[in-house]
């Protein structure tokens, strides 16, 4: 067998980062458009400003601020095992250490997530699933003792984590109503569309250990338990771009 150079091996390596970064934007790109089409893109601009997302996508911000600015942040809030600090957990989901790509992504990815799905399930609920997002996989990984490598793909700092884990609470949603179709029938591109979340988290997390394959499921599964909760009167946008109050859409 013949020896592989460190070249070859830098490209294999640069190859596998490549094919994970794919796979994980692609199951991103899969959520928004279940979104999308559970909440309906024609109404979208007619809809509120999401005022909890801002603010959410504000502490991002705020989080990357401070990076720039204080060169021992990171030390001081990132998720490292060795260290000590119960904030941590919180704390690090604001801090980012992808690179410029990498952050520019967390940062579009969470703003647009927070939106729709403060849209669909309000904001106490949407900030609620978020902070799920955040500690569910830390307290399951203590839960089954795994320490090979851990669920929470944040890497001990990064907002995706919680982000897929959010996307991935509309899908259940989406597979309900799209199970519940009219005339008795299935709406089979909805339905598949869904089901596509779990099944490509499921594959990338057992092919990659993607962490962000495994915490969509976490999300498909929080989500549909979500739907069990009694749910206020929604707001639907009317053709003036004001909101009407309407009895909810259940999916």
């Amino acid at each position: 067998m013949p020896e592989t150079s460190d070249g070859d091996r830098r490209g294999v390596v640069t190859m596998g980062s490549l094919v994970f970064s794919v796979t994980t934007a692609a199951l991103m790109v899969v959520m928004f458009k279940g979104g999308l089409a559970l909440l309906g893109e024609d109404t979208l601009r007619g809809r509120r400003t999401p005022w909890a997302a801002v603010g959410l996508t504000g502490l991002v911000v705020a989080g990357l601020v401070t990076q720039f600015c204080w060169s021992g942040a990171m030390d001081a809030f990132d998720s490292d095992p060795s260290k000590s600090g119960w904030w941590r957990v919180v704390t690090s989901v604001f801090m980012q250490n992808g690179g410029l790509f990498g952050d520019a992504w967390n940062l579009a990815t969470i703003a647009v997530v927070a939106a729709l799905t403060e849209w669909f399930w309000g904001a106490p609920l949407m900030l609620g699933l978020f902070v799920a997002g955040i500690l569910l996989p830390t307290y399951i990984d203590m839960l089954f003792g795994e320490t090979a490598h851990s669920t929470d793909p944040r890497n001990f700092a990064g907002s995706s984590g919680a982000t897929y884990f959010l996307a991935a609470t509309l899908a259940a949603p989406l597979l309900l109503r799209a199970l519940r179709a009219g005339r008795g029938g299935v709406n089979a591109k909805e339905a598949l569309l869904a089901l596509a979340v779990p099944v490509s988290g499921l594959v990338m997390w057992f092919a990659q250990s993607n962490g962000h394959g495994l915490v969509a499921v976490y999300g498909c599964l929080l989500g549909a338990l979500a739907c069990l909760l009694p749910r206020p009167t929604a707001l639907r946008p009317t053709p003036l771009g004001r909101e009407a109050a309407q009895p909810p859409s259940t999916p």
